[in-house]
């Protein structure tokens, strides 16, 4: 499966090129001058190729990621060579608690050392065609792991592996150990990712809201998407995108708020003038040009999917909820109108067919109140015969301002706002059609949106203390220019 062509999303897939080099061939997925309706992605979910453990209270979303790993650290050349089966045969995986797995595994961060890890406790957390997700003890430190195992092609070196060996940061969920394991068939090699175990994700913690019809504290939004930023912020400064963001790929601890981004089985070191597959991304936080099959996109991507979370998480419901790649556009352009023929260029040069419908934005404030009743309102089961039917019939108009005032009518209202302006502002700079208009990650943690979070003594709902969020060493060590000359790295 060496660099080869997307699977398939459908509703819930992942929307991810299933490569297995680090080089992806130019023109995959949605192709390098491909149109709007290159991509049926799913939308959060995950498709039966892809685990999202976080989705299901998990500790780490699990998925295939390209490639197969090459040396014995991971790093090297050459095949490495397999431990017995994990978990092992005969261990009753969830009722075996007392039973101990002793693996060979090599740390996850620094110099290649290998060291006996011993397990107990192991059952099963997730599970899909690629990559199945265990949870366990250790049984020296008692901690909750998470260990990801999806099966390798011994040719490749496994990219996500690679990324995450060279990742540390406290939003960014921790590569604790690595280690293979030999499968039912021969010569079959899995890839074991032992990862730090976090129990919940933004997905699930709005989705409580949601449920119990309350609006989630503003205090939590800010929170969350500050250390989104902040995460961001760090593995661009690395040259990485994480390809992939969306609520079930954030883990958080439900009583400190800490934030920690997982899932990099999407994420790519990209480098300028290489080309990029354009279906990537889950469908609901997919950016513009991915639909437009842009190829030569930036880490701005992962811009555009924070502002669909920080919009979701305002709503209660995605923003952008399209049930096909042409259905997503539609979706976009009700609320930031037609792009301009300026904005195609800058989304993707190769796009040249023009002809393309000038719409309205569509009036917020009667969509919102019908998706609050039924969100399948205009949205439904349209084929993308219907979606394509829906755009040619609007009337031609100019690209207007958004009406993101509309879309949040509560803030017309005379009681207290729920929804700050601020937080309507920080959407309008995230979710632009020009990649570089939008704000970048440590631009946006400077946005007045999260002044409360700098001012002293702010307490959590639980009467907790803000996690720690104004280090930005790890960024600044990364980029030494990015504050200017009087900047500081920490307050």
């Amino acid at each position: 499966m060496s660099g080869g062509a997307p699977s398939g999303g459908g509703p819930g897939g992942s929307g991810r090129a299933r490569t297995s080099s680090f080089a992806e061939p130019g023109g995959g997925g949605g192709g390098g001058g491909g149109g709007p309706g290159g991509s049926a992605s799913g939308p959060g979910g995950s498709s039966g190729g892809k685990v999202s453990v976080g989705a299901m209270g998990g500790g780490v979303g699990a998925s295939s990621s390209g490639g197969g790993p090459s040396g014995s650290g991971g790093g090297g050349s050459g095949v490495p060579s397999a431990g017995t089966s994990f978990p092992p045969p005969g261990v009753k995986l969830g009722r075996d608690s007392g039973k101990v797995t002793t693996v060979v595994a090599t740390l996850g961060q620094g110099p290649e050392r290998s060291q006996e890890v011993a397990y107990t406790d192991i059952k099963v957390i997730g599970n899909g065609s690629f990559g199945v997700v265990y949870q366990a003890r250790l049984a020296e430190t008692r901690e909750l792991v998470a260990i990801k195992k999806v099966l390798q092609d011994k040719r490749f070196k496994n990219r996500e592996l690679q990324i995450m060996r060279k990742l540390d940061h406290c939003n960014i969920v921790r590569l604790r150990y690595f280690f293979y394991s030999s499968g039912e068939k021969k010569d079959e090699l899995y890839l074991n990712l032992v990862l730090e175990y976090v129990p919940e994700t933004v997905y699930r913690v709005a989705r409580h809201f949601t449920k119990a019809k309350l609006t989630i504290p503003i205090i939590y939004v800010k929170v969350y998407m500050y250390q989104l930023f902040r995460s961001l912020a760090y593995i661009h400064s690395q040259g990485v995108c994480h390809r992939d963001i969306k609520p079930q790929n954030l883990l958080v601890d439900p009583d400190t708020a800490v934030l920690k981004l997982c899932d990099f089985g999407s994420a790519k070191q990209l480098v300028r003038g290489e080309p990029n597959v354009s279906y990537i991304c889950s469908r609901y936080y997919r950016a513009p040009e991915l639909i437009f099959g842009a190829t030569d996109y930036t880490s701005s991507i992962d811009v555009w999917s924070a502002g669909c979370v920080l919009a979701e998480l305002l709503l209660g419901q995605p923003i952008f909820p399209g049930d096909s790649g042409v259905d997503q556009l539609v979706e976009i352009i009700k609320v930031l109108g037609t792009p301009t023929r300026e904005q195609i260029r800058e989304m993707n040069p190769n796009y040249t067919e023009f002809k393309f419908p000038q719409i309205k934005a569509h009036p917020w404030t009667k969509l919102r109140n019908h998706r609050l009743k039924s969100p399948t309102f205009l949205v439904g089961k349209q084929t993308d015969s219907r979606a394509h039917a829906v755009m040619a019939g609007c009337s031609p108009a100019t690209n207007s301002s958004p009406q993101w005032r509309c879309l949040f009518p509560h803030l017309e209202s005379g009681v207290q706002s729920r929804t700050p302006p601020e937080a309507i502002a920080l959407c309008s700079s995230l979710l632009e059609y020009t990649p570089s208009s939008r704000l970048s990650p440590l631009e946006a943690c400077a946005h007045s949106f999260f002044d409360e979070l700098r001012c002293h003594g702010i307490q959590l709902p639980n009467n907790r203390s803000l996690p720690p969020l104004f280090n930005f060493s790890p960024v600044v060590r990364a980029q030494p220019g990015i504050w200017g000359t009087g900047g500081a790295a920490s307050d």
